[in-house]
């Protein structure tokens, strides 16, 4: 399963924060972000993804985050 959110992140060392955080909660993933791409994109590949912890996790580092459609 994968799922790709917009998010405001904009540098790296910001990016490698989050997905180490993100890790704790769905270790088994594969965890990546474009900061190339307008939306800022965080794509994340697991067996299981819960999109409301996701996004939780990233707002709770102040950054906005949603499911990009």
């Amino acid at each position: 399963m994968i799922e790709v959110f917009k998010t405001n992140v904009q540098e790296m060392e910001q990016s490698k924060m989050i997905v180490m955080k993100l890790l704790e909660h769905f270790p088994n993933s594969v965890i990546t972000f474009d900061l190339e791409d307008c939306d800022k994109i965080l794509r994340i590949h697991s067996g299981s993804i819960s999109n409301q912890r996701i996004i939780e996790v990233v707002n709770s580092y102040g950054y906005d985050c949603e499911v990009l459609l």
